[in-house]
């Protein structure tokens, strides 16, 4: 009661005690800004998160590695990941839009990004489509949240592949851009199987900067993407002597 009798009657000390709470916060403020990437927000406030172990990886054993064996003489040189997108085709919603909702909560999930929804530029007829519906969703991922989507897939996704026999090389597009279709969602252990009312497949790309289909897959092969291996030259011809 004293402390608040002493308030109110000196207003002075109580706006000094603001204007010095405002200071700290100011300052809290610009020493999270200068220690550097690895915050998040939450709650309103700045707090540190741990830094994705596959980035750390790549900053640490992917680029020296490139460096030595390319002869490259420059960090920057070196091929980078610089963003990875996943497409999701959802054409039933033309029947019934509701649908949008599930495959959306779906994505969100798997990426850990709320995704954009993507709608038909122009009307066909043939498939029933009008200009403006929406047909598709999108998630572009960059940073810390692009080498925590691939860590997951990499290491938990990809292995509960059904037969699963390695990545097809083929999926290069010349530039050193990397596509991967998946038949089906239910590969991702964020997806709940009793919830999901359909299997949905998707389209994700890695875009590099490597600008050589050789030179990026070596730089997705390092990040632990399991690519299909050639078969030696003897094993190769014994297949053929097999099959004949």
């Amino acid at each position: 009661m004293a402390e608040k009798e002493a308030k109110e009657k000196h207003p002075a000390a109580a706006a000094s005690e603001k204007t010095k709470a405002a200071k700290k916060a100011a300052a809290e403020g610009k020493a999270a800004k200068a220690a550097g990437p690895g915050l998040a927000l939450s709650d309103g406030r700045e707090v540190k998160h741990p830094v994705p172990r596959l980035k750390k990886l790549y900053a640490e054993t992917v680029v020296p590695a490139l460096m030595q064996k390319r002869g490259l003489g420059n960090i920057w040189a070196c091929p980078r990941l610089t963003k990875i997108v996943v497409n999701v085709g959802v054409s039933e919603a033309r029947e019934n839009v509701q649908v949008i909702d599930g495959a959306r909560a779906e994505i969100a999930l798997i990426t850990g990004q709320w995704p954009q929804l993507r709608r038909a530029h122009k009307s066909i007829s043939n498939f029933k489509l009008r200009e403006g519906m929406p047909i598709g969703l999108r998630v572009t991922l960059r940073g810390d949240r692009m080498y925590e989507f691939l860590d997951r897939l990499v290491s938990v996704a990809i292995p509960r592949i059904r037969d699963f026999r390695g990545l097809e090389p083929r999926g290069f597009d010349g530039n050193g851009n990397f596509n991967l279709g998946l038949r089906e969602q239910m590969i991702f252990p964020e997806i709940d199987l009793e919830k999901t009312t359909q299997q949905r497949g998707m389209n994700i790309t890695f875009v590099t900067t490597a600008g050589k289909d050789d030179l990026s897959q070596e730089l997705l092969q390092a990040l632990g993407m399991p690519f299909k291996v050639a078969p030696a030259p003897r094993e190769a011809a014994a297949a053929a002597a097999g099959g004949n």
